[in-house]
């Protein structure tokens, strides 16, 4: 039986799908997103795993030892930057204030000067809604943690599953690994494989990132280090406009607290940390074959954001990579993968 469906119909049906799609994604985030963290952090936790699996430890208790540590952090996270959350969020309408009369003395400063700025500039061009976009971030993401433990139920059924993950991937796009040499990779394992060295290298290095950032902030004595830290290695994840997002508040804050002069301290910190991060180090250790154009990286932060709330803004890289790995490994779906990557010099 011969498709009596055109191509503009076959255009038509699939837009109405990936519509209908989409709108059952935003109206199911509060269930979605903490699977996507389960699955984030089974990624990330799975290589630990299979080491202390290939030191001759049992399977169940490379995973205790695993699930332990992933509990420890969260619970050595949550006393660090539990009170810096709830003291920033009583203090965030005062600093608030404060950015806003330091903004209008500049347009004053300005004005006095015969530099005249437009009423929709200054409307438009609001600092304070930076520190507001932060405190929605980190509401967000700790309403999602009072999931925490569903998320880590998840997460253990996620790597007692993980070894036969690929397998189930093979059956999926029909794989024949028999017919292949023991060299020759499978589409499955070539996507399982750079998903996992990815996200376990870009975790690291974000971690790095937080650790320097914070320690930078706590000598030159911005209030929350650990907290911009934090913020710092989560957004870090956001390649090239999650830096500054990140830098943004912890400017303003050192402004309205500091002065212009540790203002300017901790931007040279900010820029300093992401050009030797994103320019000498991720290079180095993690290839340019997975990145993404600048626009891309954009669209799929307010996309995300849209469909999945704060939360969605910090997994919209993960998931944008997970998908572009995916179209890289298939030779018939590569050029897509291309389109998303960054342009080769």
């Amino acid at each position: 039986m011969t498709n009596s469906f055109s191509p503009v119909s076959r255009a038509v049906i699939v837009s109405a799908a990936v519509i209908v799609i989409i709108a059952g994604m935003k109206q199911s985030a509060p269930f979605i997103v903490p699977f996507l963290l389960s699955v984030f952090i089974a990624v990330i936790s799975f290589p630990l795993m299979s080491k202390l699996q290939q030191t001759g430890l049992p399977k169940g208790l490379a995973l205790s030892l695993v699930m332990l540590l992933v509990v420890a952090i969260g619970v050595a996270l949550t006393i660090l930057i539990g009170s810096s959350v709830t003291d920033f969020g009583q203090m965030m309408p005062e600093y608030q204030q404060k950015i806003s009369a330091e903004w209008a003395y500049i347009f004053q400063w300005l004005s006095d000067r015969g530099f005249s700025v437009a009423d929709t500039i200054k409307e438009t061009i609001d600092p304070a809604a930076a520190v507001g976009l932060v405190s929605s971030i980190l509401k967000g993401f700790g309403n999602v943690l009072t999931n925490s433990f569903l998320i880590l139920i998840t997460v253990v059924f996620i790597l007692m599953e993980a070894a036969d993950i690929t397998q189930k991937l093979l059956v999926l796009y029909g794989d024949d690994s028999s017919q292949q040499s023991p060299d020759e990779k499978t589409f499955a394992q070539v996507f399982v494989e750079k998903l996992r060295d990815y996200m376990s290298m870009k975790t690291i290095i974000s971690m790095i990132t937080g650790i320097v950032i914070s320690i930078a902030l706590w000598l030159i004595g911005v209030d929350y280090p650990v907290l911009w830290g934090v913020l710092a290695f989560m957004l870090n994840f956001v390649p090239n406009i999650g830096s500054i997002i990140a830098a943004v508040p912890a400017v303003l804050l050192t402004i309205v607290q500091l002065g212009p002069m540790p203002a300017l301290l901790v931007a040279a910190v900010y820029v300093a940390v992401n050009v030797i991060i994103g320019s000498v180090v991720e290079p180095k250790y993690m290839g340019k074959e997975l990145g993404l154009s600048t626009l891309v990286v954009f669209v799929s932060l307010v996309f995300w954001g849209w469909v999945l709330g704060p939360v969605g803004m910090l997994l919209s890289v993960p998931l944008t990579i997970t998908v572009k790995l995916a179209l890289d490994s298939k030779s018939e779906t590569q050029w897509l993968g291309h389109l998303l990557g960054p342009i080769e010099s």
